[in-house]
Formats: C-alpha cells, sequence, structure tokens
C-alpha cells in the first residue's frame, strides 16, 4: 500500500497496565484516549489481548487500509516464554471522516495470542508492550504496557471471548482447494472468483509486499460464484511478476486467508 497520511498526537497518552492486582485471569486495564486495554486468560495457558473502544472509535488490522498504522506486539521480559503469536480476527472495511477507507475494527477487539511455554509444567508470565492506534475524527497513539501470569487447569470468565476471537481469526486454505480462480485481464486488473457461500456478504482484502498498493472491490454475484476485481494502483520501480499476494476473504461461511500470485496477461 502507499504511505498513509495519518495525524497523530505528539503525546503519547497512556498509561502502563500494572500486573494482575485483583483478577488473576486478567491484567488490569491500560487506559488511552478512547480505548483501554489489558490481557486476559482462557485457563488453558492461552491468552488473548483485548481493546475497548469508546463509541465511534475505531482501532487497526495488520493492514490498517489507506489510513490508521497497525498494531505491533513486544513480549520482551515474559518469563517462561517459547513463543507468542498475535493472530488477528477478521477486518472490516470502515469509512473515515476524511473520506479514505480503514480496514479494522470499532467497538472492541480480541485478538487472541498462541502461547508457547519453554517449560510446559510451569506458568508462563507475558508481559506484553503493545502500541496501537485508536482513531475517531484524529488518530491518536496507545501504549499499553502489560503482564499476566496464566493460568491452567479451569476456564477462566474471559475463555468463550478469547475462543470467540479465535473462530474469527480467518482459517489457512489452499486457493485450488476452494475454488479461487483469478483471470489476468491485462497488465494491472484481474478478476478473483470462488463458488458462492450461504451466510453474510463475502468481502477481499489484499496485501502485496512492500511498495505495492493493490485495491479489491466485490462485484456483483453471478453464475454462483462470488468475485471482486483486483486493480493495480502502485508498484515498485523494479516490480516483476508474479507477484505473491496474502488474500484474506470474509463473510460466507467463514473467514479464509490464502496464498496467491498475481501476472499480468500473456
Amino acid at each position: 500500500m502507499t504511505a498513509r497520511n495519518v495525524l497523530l498526537s505528539l503525546a503519547l497518552i497512556a498509561l502502563p497496565g500494572a500486573a494482575q492486582a485483583g483478577d488473576p485471569y486478567a491484567s488490569d486495564w491500560a487506559p488511552s484516549a478512547k480505548s483501554q486495554a489489558r490481557l486476559i486468560a482462557d485457563g488453558a495457558g492461552q491468552a488473548g489481548f483485548q481493546v475497548k473502544l469508546a463509541p465511534g472509535a475505531i482501532t487497526y488490522w495488520r493492514d490498517p487500509g489507506e489510513s490508521g498504522v497497525p498494531p505491533t506486539f513486544d513480549f520482551a521480559g515474559s518469563v517462561n516464554l517459547a513463543r507468542a503469536e498475535v493472530r488477528f480476527p477478521a477486518p472490516r472495511r470502515i469509512a473515515e471522516p476524511d473520506g479514505s477507507e480503514a480496514f479494522g475494527y470499532s467497538e472492541g477487539v480480541v485478538f487472541p495470542i498462541l502461547v508457547q511455554a519453554k517449560n510446559p509444567a510451569q506458568p508462563v508470565t507475558l508481559a506484553l508492550n503493545a502500541n496501537y492506534a485508536v482513531c475517531e475524527k484524529i488518530c491518536l497513539p496507545a501504549r499499553a504496557a502489560l503482564s499476566l501470569t496464566l493460568p491452567a487447569g479451569a476456564p477462566t470468565p474471559f475463555a468463550a471471548d478469547i475462543e470467540d476471537a479465535r473462530a474469527n481469526v480467518p482459517r489457512h486454505v489452499d486457493a485450488a482447494a476452494v475454488g479461487v480462480e483469478i483471470t489476468a485481464l491485462d497488465a494491472r486488473n484481474w478478476t478473483l472468483c470462488l463458488p458462492a457461500s450461504t451466510g453474510p456478504a463475502r468481502d477481499l482484502f489484499v496485501e502485496p509486499p512492500a511498495g505495492w498498493w493493490l485495491e479489491a472491490r466485490a462485484q456483483t454475484a453471478a453464475g454462483g460464484h462470488d468475485c471482486f476485481a483486483l486493480a493495480l494502483r502502485e508498484a515498485p520501480a523494479d516490480a516483476a511478476f508474479p507477484v505473491a499476494v496474502r488474500a484474506t476473504i470474509t463473510g460466507g461461511a467463514g473467514a479464509l486467508e490464502t496464498d496467491l500470485k498475481l501476472a499480468p496477461k500473456s
């Protein structure tokens, strides 16, 4: 995507969240302008990063769209942690006041965290420094410094929230296995189609390499297929095809993620 023009406050309006003071299954909230965030545990050694947003505020997916910045997560300082991987629930398109279009979340979101312990017989203490943007009329940076020791043995009050968030993470599939077909129209335009599915209307989000900008728009469903138009808006001066693209398809019977390669019409 192209560089985003985002108005960010020069002051970082946030307070670090303390380690779990009263709730053994959640850290304290880390407040910031228009949002608050905390760590929550599912009782099986796994976790989630929960963000609550003020009415009208939004935060962003890993590809923020035309404006905004993606969240970042740093687990340095964690105890007994071999690996922590933050998963992103499926996004939606959000119209911004300046006329741009963002990809992200409103009201709130839980990012599931896949946790792997160094020693499975011992508990993991997550130490998370998260940075994310919260936007309403302007965008402000938010920071959350959080710590939580993950209990194991029985479900917690947050187990269902984390499981719901996991269920909304796109499932990785092979493009051919789900019937994805790509047709090159010329050097800068493609059509992507896949068999129609019951459920909510589908949408498509595409993530090309740095320096590329691809726009995806839904077309009218026809012939038992859901189709999307892909248009190349920008490419590096030394761009070469085929270009690898990560595609996220939302709606239908459940969100999907797949890897594609785009090449111009020969």
